[in-house]
């Protein structure tokens, strides 16, 4: 595009006098209000004018981006280190769809010790929070953290529930009689014996584990001298856990250091960032990121966008990160990690020896995991773009109207008991679960599936119509409307949502997906005629997969309110219980089984409980066993 095409806004020209040169972010929008870029600059009015001038030199990407900024805003922060931290937590809420960004951002698993609790667990999340909490993480796959809890359960004997531990005596479970939990819930450990398991645990996942493979041996070897057989055989079960997890982790050095190594690879349009962590000379993890929108980045920016953002949501930075190119700001981003992590984090560009060598090898990965799936990630758009194609085509929709998201509704109810509507939203071909929507239906009563899909359908659009007449519309995923309904059922169902649409003033195109004799989608119903979708093999796989999605998320939680409506209905049947009662019951004894099998002295000591409620309830109970 030559220079002389495009010209800068007179807002934009006007707006940019005013910008100082400071420090800050600044963020780019389109017409529409949505955030299109974030940056950072130490000299913010350097860096915004320098997108509006040599329009011709800039990249392709950029020129794209640049023709679609219809206004900016920027924050100024006091350093440049504050402008890093703020950019890279605008990019992971907002994902701007010119950032370089970690394609199919996941919460990834972290193992999390509670150590607010008195007598903490230790299990596998993929939420960090704030509070009295150790994380170790974040981990490169699941398999990895199941390993390792596994290893730690049959060394440590920890509690796995998540009970409340009182100065009551309970029943133990399973887990006390084989050996897998100390008896916590019976106080046959003290708090600080309990202690000493939990440090031993924290030492162990930092990477110390030679200490307790000889402990154990030690252990071992005594045992079998006072011919506590089975106790030896306990201890040996557990040094074999620990080998096993052991030789899972390929020795890379002869040093103890935690470090990572990253590298890239690209080819064509695809780009895979490739990161080792290496603990105690170790490889533990190896993890591959599809990158979007990399194309004609300079390897400096891809790297240091992947820093941003990948290290922004860790609790475990090694001292030592080794990169495949240099990065711009170098010294900016180690402190940036030193000041996360509390302690030194050097970032360096090997040149030569073991750590180049290990560097190339992070290269070699990506590129393997990028040709190896070239195949794959190819039949997968393949497909995606012949089912959209064929849905177009069957349901006659011209070129103009895209088919990038589409919604699923289901109704789910019992005689028309506890009835609920499912929403689930596919972009592009895939789920994006983030849009989910699930409803319970209010003004319906009985097996009333078109009611109950009115409602439903009323509810999203009202409050969409809604979303849509505030400015700022970010993170507001109702005000964003599908390109194609998509309805659980026939011509009467697709009927009644388009007399909601109509009414509601919205048109948007409706399918009913119909079911044959084996529950699968055979037609799709549009217009008043039936279309033949097992004629379009892609476009059949997509609204089959839809379907049973809409269904499964459906019927999920039609169960979860029929069981909690279970228990609320029995306990309310026990005379003198009323909703302050029935909440205190669940309080304190987390189920209907335990309230059942709890003794008249048991129940009194439920704050509000008189002996005379606790005789009536433990009567009902004896009625119905």
């Amino acid at each position: 595009m030559p220079n002389d095409t495009f010209e800068v806004k007179e807002h934009i020209k006007e707006q940019l006098k005013t910008v100082p040169q400071l420090p800050g972010v600044y963020i780019m929008k389109d017409a529409s209000g949505e955030i299109i870029y974030v940056g950072k600059s130490k000299l913010l009015k350097n860096r915004l004018s320098s997108y509006f001038r040599g329009f011709s030199k800039h990249q392709p990407k950029t020129q794209t981006m640049v023709v679609n900024i219809a206004s900016f805003e920027y924050i100024i922060t006091d350093s440049e280190m504050e402008a890093l931290i703020l950019e890279a937590n605008l990019i992971k809420k907002h994902l701007p769809r010119f950032n370089i960004l970690l394609k199919d951002d996941k919460n990834y698993p972290y193992i999390v010790i509670t150590l607010g609790e008195d007598f903490p667990r230790v299990f596998m999340t993929r939420n960090y929070q704030k509070g009295a909490y150790k994380y170790f993480g974040p981990y490169t796959s699941t398999e990895q953290v199941r390993i390792t809890l596994e290893v730690i359960q049959t060394i440590f004997p920890i509690r796995e529930c998540n009970r409340k531990i009182t100065e009551k005596i309970d029943r133990p479970c399973l887990n006390y009689f084989i050996g897998r939990c100390a008896g916590v819930c019976n106080h046959m450990i003290t708090k600080e014996a309990y202690g000493e398991y939990i440090q031993a645990i924290i030492r162990f996942l930092n990477g110390d584990k030679d200490w307790l493979l000889k402990e154990l041996q030690e252990k071992m070897a005594s045992a079998a001298v006072d011919l506590k057989y089975e106790d030896a055989a306990k201890y040996r079960d557990q040094i074999m856990a620990l080998r096993a997890l052991s030789e899972k982790q390929k020795a890379l050095q002869t040093n103890d250091k935690n470090q990572d190594y990253i590298s890239h690879y690209s080819f064509e349009e695809k780009t895979c960032v490739m990161l080792f962590q290496v603990r105690n000379g170790k490889i533990e993890g190896r993890e591959s990121f599809n990158v979007a929108n990399a194309d004609y980045v300079p390897a400096s920016d891809l790297l240091s966008s992947f820093i941003a953002q990948y290290y922004s949501g860790s609790s475990d930075i090694p001292k030592e990160i080794y990169l495949s190119d240099e990065i711009d700001g170098m010294e900016l981003y180690s402190t940036w990690l030193s000041k996360l992590s509390g302690h030194k984090v050097g970032i360096t560009v090997p040149v030569k020896g073991e750590k180049k060598k290990t560097i190339d090898l992070v290269e070699k990965n990506a590129k393997e995991y990028i040709m190896k799936f070239q195949t794959r990630i190819e039949k997968e758009l393949s497909f995606r773009s012949k089912a959209e194609s064929e849905l177009r085509n069957m349901l006659e929709l011209p070129d103009n109207i895209p088919l990038k998201r589409l919604e699923a509704y289901d109704i789910s109810n019992t005689s028309g008991v506890y009835s609920v509507g499912s929403m689930v939203v596919y972009d592009n071909g895939v789920k994006k679960r983030s849009d989910y929507r699930r409803y319970r239906v209010k003004t319906i009563e009985g097996p009333n599936d078109y009611g109950s899909m009115q409602e439903v359908l009323y509810r999203r659009f009202k409050r969409g119509l809604e979303e849509q007449k505030i400015a700022d519309e970010t993170g507001k995923s109702f005000s964003i409307f599908p390109d194609l309904i998509l309805i659980d059922g026939g011509k009467g169902h697709v009927n009644a949502v388009i007399d909601i649409l109509n009414a509601l003033d919205v048109h948007i195109p409706v399918a009913g997906m119909v079911k044959d004799d084996y529950h699968k989608t055979d037609d799709l119903y549009f217009n008043g005629t039936l279309r033949n979708l097992k004629e379009k093999s892609s476009a059949f796989r997509l609204v089959s997969e839809i379907q049973d999605e809409v269904h499964r998320f459906a019927i999920e939680y039609h169960k979860s309110l029929r069981s909690k409506e279970m228990v609320h209905s029995i306990l309310d049947e026990i005379e003198g219980i009323g909703e302050k009662r029935r909440i205190a019951l669940m309080k304190h004894f987390k189920s209907i089984d335990a309230i059942q099998n709890a003794s008249v002295e048991e129940l009194l000591e439920v704050p509000g409980l008189n002996r005379k409620v606790a005789e009536k309830i433990q009567e009902f109970f004896k009625q119905r066993r």
